[in-house]
């Protein structure tokens, strides 16, 4: 049972990898997935987080199977 982690864009270039997958054994926050994943760096400012596609905040419960995304704000012209 897992969770699969992915990186983008810049922040991809921060943490050094573009994904990971992160054994589940209960129900995480999307926060506990960062700390749990990157126990050595902390939080960059503005960081956008989605689960299954759809954007979430922080305190979002992450289950088995679940695809969490972190990327930097996007923006666009």
């Amino acid at each position: 049972m897992t969770i699969n982690v992915h990186y983008f864009a810049s922040l991809k270039e921060h943490i050094g990898r573009s994904k990971n997958e992160l054994p589940y054994t209960s129900p995480l926050t999307v926060r506990e997935v960062w700390e749990q994943s990157n126990p050595d760096i902390l939080i960059p400012n503005n960081v956008l987080v989605a689960v299954n596609m759809d954007y979430v905040d922080w305190d979002h419960l992450v289950e088995d199977q679940d695809e969490v995304a972190f990327f930097p704000p996007v923006t666009g012209g």
